[in-house]
């Protein structure tokens, strides 16, 4: 790699996390904004950012999806499970076939089985973009449920879905019966695959005892899962989740250093990665259009296959929601049916048509990239304004968990109650130093009480006024800053060392952490 790629890259990723870092301070969709300064800045790298299929399935998308599965709930999955399988493999099968026949029919000199790897191609919604907006905006959480369920297996079913149509259309022979066997086959071997290594990673995790080799070996599973399993020509998708979700649904027990120190390297990781993600596909502008189609044609073709794929999605979410006994609010299907943005996979697996015989190969690549920018910019940028129209939110469920966590927390902390008068018998009396410590845990343990109800009540008290903890916890602020400035200034008069500096700064962030929450 010369210097002038390495600054290219440098600029990239510079550029991305600027990008994305005034999206966060606008209060804009990050994904949205990205793309278009993807698609603005591509006349000036022409070229330089090709995505690379296997870049992008063996870098980007085993953490990303590793990460999404992590801060996943296991038991929310295992409830949805029905719609989630007709999104993710279902609904997946269903826009190839459609996708496919439309595309072949306005282009007929496309083979059917091409046409239908391209309909594989662009079936599958984009995990990242799914789960950066779903909850971003509040929805109700069995609808993000569905949606992340969705979003996290369905890039397996497009993936098998793809390479038995590409293999179907290069010239090897096609069998609905053998298509439908590798496909159980890679599923079902992903599966093995996530669940022995998600029981081996667990066991190992539990017995390490350090945060740090924790996370770092974290860092490597979502690699390690992902090629084991297409080691053996299995789903790596599906056995990267199975794993994320089984660590997830055990981090309990895990140290607290090790959960305090994954959710913030899991939090970098993933606005960095998805920040270089969005800005490669705006990039792509250059590279995908195609030679030997006027542009009103293209235009059409492009449109065509957005709407069959948009329809397609509405038609199948709509069928099986009103087939159903509890039928789900109509405002709820229209937002599920409208959640399709597509994202890096889709071009990813075009992109690895360019060393296929296929013909017209570079009208599939464009194909792809306009129907996957059309669902990120017009789905979009119209789903936050479609969500509030149709006043579907998580209010309820919001006070619902303030309400249960201020409960859950009243019995937990009579039950540590009860362990500390339990010692205290155990031990006898207490002298004045030990009655001392006694009264300091009561006083903490109520104010954790007394937080979890003033929550429900917004912090104020019924007059309006600041409450206790709300007061304790502001002026609290306002004297762990006094101390921090004290510290660094005798830092800096060389009265105490940078490493001592570094540890009180730890304990006094340890606490204001604890007073944000």
């Amino acid at each position: 790699m010369d210097e002038m790629t390495g600054l290219s890259l440098l600029l990239l990723a510079a550029g991305a996390l600027g990008v994305a870092a005034l999206s966060r301070r606008l209060g804009w969709p990050a994904p949205l904004l990205l793309v278009l300064a993807g698609m603005l800045a591509s006349p000036l790298f022409p070229g330089r950012f090709t995505l690379e299929p296997e870049i992008v399935l063996l870098v980007f998308l085993p953490p990303l999806l590793y990460s999404a599965a992590l801060d996943s709930s296991y038991l929310r999955l295992r409830d949805v499970k029905r719609p989630v399988a007709l999104l993710s493999v279902g609904l997946v099968l269903f826009t190839m076939l459609v996708v496919g026949w439309v595309v072949h029919l306005l282009v007929p000199s496309l083979p059917l089985a091409a046409a239908f790897a391209l309909g594989a191609i662009v079936a599958p919604p984009d995990a990242v973009a799914a789960v950066a907006v779903a909850r971003r905006l509040g929805l109700p959480r069995r609808i993000v449920t569905i949606l992340v369920g969705e979003s996290l297996f369905n890039d397996a079913t497009a993936l098998t879905a793809y390479r038995v149509a590409l293999g179907a259309a290069t010239g090897a022979a096609f069998d609905l019966l053998d298509g439908s066997w590798q496909f159980l086959l890679s599923a079902a071997g992903g599966t093995l695959v996530g669940v022995a290594l998600a029981v081996a990673f667990g066991w190992a995790l539990e017995r390490m005892r350090d945060s740090l080799a924790e996370n770092t070996a974290m860092l490597l599973i979502p690699f390690a899962a992902y090629l084991a399993a297409e080691l053996v020509h299995a789903s790596g998708v599906i056995s990267v989740v199975i794993v994320g979700l089984y660590l997830g649904n055990r981090m309990h027990r895990m140290g607290f250093g090790t959960r305090l120190v994954a959710a913030g390297v899991w939090k970098v990781l993933d606005f960095f990665l998805e920040s270089i993600v969005f800005a490669l596909i705006g990039l792509q502008l250059p590279a995908v259009l195609p030679q030997g189609y006027g542009p009103w044609r293209l235009a059409g073709y492009a449109a065509a296959v957005f709407a069959a794929t948009v329809l397609a999605r509405f038609v199948w979410v709509f069928a099986f929601s009103y087939l159903r006994r509890d039928r789900p609010p109509v405002r709820h299907a229209i937002v599920v049916a409208w959640a399709g943005m597509r994202g890096v996979v889709s071009l990813a697996a075009a992109f690895a048509l360019v060393d296929t015989p296929i013909p017209d190969k570079d009208l599939v690549v464009f194909l792809t990239f306009t129907t996957v920018i059309g669902t990120l910019l017009i789905q979009g940028l119209t789903f936050p304004l479609l969500i509030r129209r149709l006043r579907v939110s998580n209010e309820r469920e919001a006070y619902e968990d303030d309400l249960a966590e201020a409960a859950a927390k009243q019995q937990a902390i009579a039950a540590g109650m009860e362990a500390l008068e339990r010692i205290v018998a155990r031990e006898g009396p207490p002298d004045e130093i030990y009655q001392d410590v006694l009264d300091q845990l009561k006083t903490k343990t109520e104010r954790r009480a007394l937080t979890a109800w003033e929550r429900l009540g917004g912090g104020t008290a019924m007059d309006g006024a600041e409450t206790p903890s709300a007061l304790y916890r502001r002026l609290r602020q306002e004297m762990l800053a006094a101390e921090r400035e004290v510290f660094v200034r005798l830092r800096d008069e060389r009265r105490i060392d940078d490493e001592v500096l570094r540890r009180v700064m730890a304990e006094l962030d340890f606490e204001e952490a604890i007073l944000e929450r």
